[in-house]
């Protein structure tokens, strides 16, 4: 796990500690899952929607490339899921030598 340095300023540390006490997250917990939630399309929940709607308005929404933006419907995840099963497992092939 990395560590992230920032500088800011006194208000905002304050604005960001209250923020987190409300939610009931610890400082770190809370602008972990806030930084996540403006990258990662993938999260569900009003809370990180309305982030994720204030950070596009403010032109700061960073989505990555190459993605969707939505899962996959749960039907399609077990369908792949199902055919991946079926496959040789890694240790046969490793014992056989052919990983």
């Amino acid at each position: 796990m990395s560590q992230l340095t920032l500088r800011l300023p006194e208000e905002l540390v304050g604005q960001l500690k209250q923020a987190a006490a409300a939610a009931g997250r610890s400082l770190n917990r809370w602008a972990t899952d806030v930084l996540s939630a403006a990258v990662d399309p993938d999260l569900a929940g009003d809370e990180a929607e309305r982030l994720r709607e204030r950070l596009a308005r403010a032109g700061l929404l960073v989505t990555p490339s190459g993605r969707r933006g939505r899962r996959p419907p749960a039907d399609a995840v077990a369908r792949a899921r199902a055919a991946a099963s079926r496959g040789t497992p890694l240790t046969d092939l490793i014992s056989e030598g052919r990983g």
